[in-house]
């Protein structure tokens, strides 16, 4: 049992190591030697990248993140089931180390707890774990951009929509706790853009921040 916490808390470590590679942040040093942080919104999303570096840097920033949420989660499902553990707690620590990824994403150890708004790595996650669920919050993503051309609506309503499909579909528990639970955080962390959406002042795709 004790190997089992230990594999569990070591997978959840790397998830969140995953989740921390800050590419927007690399991608802005490499490309132009700035701190992409002080820039346009001062995240390190493909959002800000977008703005910022341009599209072919936000493309590439775009696709690594979400790939760091499908790796968190394929790392944890190899590694747990290589130590073997039981069948009835590895869902649980997979979940874990999903919101490990997040959590990384949004608060990297490498740029003193500050990042993106998790919303690449969310999806990366929810592809890994369920890709019904993944497509249809992309899906959604992908309609509410091309009408509102405002990145955070569609971020946040691609959250809500992953949270709904979960619980309509045949996930197991731990999947529903986690996707509601990290569609609630990505949320929150959209907080400055919902007052920015109330006020009306919030920036389209091809506008400055």
């Amino acid at each position: 049992m004790t190997g089992v916490w230990i594999a569990g808390a070591a997978s959840v470590g790397v998830a969140y190591l995953l989740g921390a590679t800050p590419t927007g942040y690399l991608a802005g040093k490499l490309l132009r030697g700035i701190d992409i942080r002080e820039h346009g919104s001062r995240s390190t999303g493909a959002t800000n990248v977008l703005r910022t570096l341009g599209k072919g840097a936000a493309l590439v920033v775009l696709l690594v993140d979400v790939l760091k949420g499908v790796a968190a989660i394929l790392f944890a499902r190899w590694f747990l089931a290589w130590l073997g553990a039981p069948a009835e707690t590895a869902p649980w620590a997979i979940c874990l180390c999903g919101l490990a990824a997040l959590l990384g994403h949004s608060r990297s150890v490498w740029l003193g707890f500050t990042g993106g708004k998790s919303a690449a790595t969310g999806l990366g996650v929810l592809l890994a774990l369920s890709w019904p669920v993944g497509l249809g919050a992309a899906s959604v993503f992908l309609a509410v951009l091309a009408m509102g051309r405002i990145v955070s609506m569609s971020s946040m309503l691609a959250a809500v929509t992953a949270a709904v499909l979960v619980c309509v579909l045949p996930e197991p528990l731990p999947y529903r706790l986690l996707v509601i639970a990290g569609g609630l955080y990505v949320i929150v962390l959209h907080r400055a853009n919902i007052g920015r959406l109330l006020a009306g002042t919030e920036p389209r795709i091809g506008r400055s921040a």
